[in-house]
């Protein structure tokens, strides 16, 4: 799954360990999902948009 995390990280001037502690998570999660080499669950992917205050089709995008 495609998404957006990295460029509104740098939007937000966050670090991976700073958005990993507003979700949760560890960083090394947060560097999986941004990388696609892991699709957060639905819950974690809600808390992600949450802290971007955006909604899930804004962060996360289907891939054709």
């Amino acid at each position: 799954m495609k998404n957006r995390i990295r460029v509104l990280r740098a939007e937000k001037g966050w670090s991976q360990a700073e958005l990993a502690e507003k979700v949760g998570v560890s960083r090394n999660s947060i560097n999986a999902v941004e990388n696609g080499k892991f699709d957060p669950s639905l819950p974690l992917a809600f808390r992600i948009v949450a802290a971007f205050g955006l909604k899930v089709e804004e962060v996360f995008l289907q891939e054709d």
